[in-house]
């Protein structure tokens, strides 16, 4: 990884790795909770590590164990940073899982929640999550994303982001307003990542390590995890930040050991034998 860092919306200088927050409350949505002590743990020595970009949501938790409220106790004051991208958008059903999308009137509670939550007068990017656990498009964002617009032009809002979006999506959103980051899945639009990096956008893909059913590639990256001496997750990790200087890596976990591997990547170059491998 020869470019480290990445200037999001312009002006937040960022490691292109960072922390993802899903994991800190619980394993998976329907799972059990994780235990607040260890959560608060894992980001006061994410940050000692050097990661400046955390990516959370009010939705990531379960039952009184919620992500923005691990990351306020283990990090507020924040000073300054680290840089925290929120989501809105998803809101839970009846069990407790994300399944649900918010209306246009709905979105503003939202931002304001995790303003509260996070302990925070703006947040530093926020992003409109579109649609459930299906691939993006078919349905117009332009009302939705308008509404963080305003919030943007208001002061609550630094910069704005667009998740689980297609190229028709991505173009309604920056018709409304400078996008800085979109946030899709690890495996996602090819020609979507090349038009973020022309723009000088980040692409920040979410499950890059093949969670949420995605595929993962274990017995390549295995193979070369095992040339190299490092792990399949490391190999996965250094083999994002390889594919284009705009992809910021935001892989998450609950566990202190996970985290110091995960981190590790961000030293990890891989020869182009390597990825060409890797990519098939």
């Amino acid at each position: 990884m020869a470019i480290k860092t990445f200037p999001l919306g312009g002006d937040l200088t960022v490691n292109r790795l960072g922390f993802g927050a899903m994991r800190l409350a619980m394993s998976t949505f329907d799972g059990p909770s994780r235990a607040p002590e260890i959560g608060v743990a894992v980001l006061r020595r994410a940050v000692e590590l050097g990661v400046d970009h955390i990516d959370t949501a009010g939705f990531y938790g379960r039952g009184e164990v919620r992500a923005n409220e691990l990351i306020r106790t283990a990090l507020a004051p924040y000073r300054d940073g680290p840089v925290i991208a929120t989501k809105v958008g998803p809101l839970p059903g009846p069990d407790g899982v994300p399944s649900r999308q918010a209306a246009p009137d709905e979105l503003r509670g939202l931002v304001e929640a995790d303003l509260r939550s996070l302990g925070l007068d703006r947040l530093d990017l926020v992003y409109l999550r579109v649609g459930g656990m299906g691939g993006p498009g078919g349905e117009s964002i332009a009302e939705r994303f308008a509404v963080l617009a305003e919030l943007r032009a208001e002061g609550l809002i630094r910069h704005l982001g667009v998740s689980n979006v297609d190229a028709a999506q991505f173009a309604e959103a920056r018709a409304l307003a400078p996008v800085a980051a979109v946030q899709n899945r690890h495996s996602g639009d090819v020609g979507l990542l090349a038009e973020c990096e022309a723009a000088g956008i980040a692409y920040v893909p979410y499950f890059p390590l093949g969670g949420g059913g995605d595929s993962f590639e274990a017995e390549r990256l295995g193979k070369v995890a095992a040339g190299l001496g490092v792990t399949p997750a490391q190999v996965a990790i250094a083999s994002l930040l390889a594919a284009s200087p705009a992809v910021l890596a935001i892989p998450g976990t609950g566990s202190l050991d996970h985290l110091e591997e995960n981190l590790a990547a961000g030293g990890l170059v891989l020869g182009e034998q390597d990825l060409s491998y890797l990519r098939g």
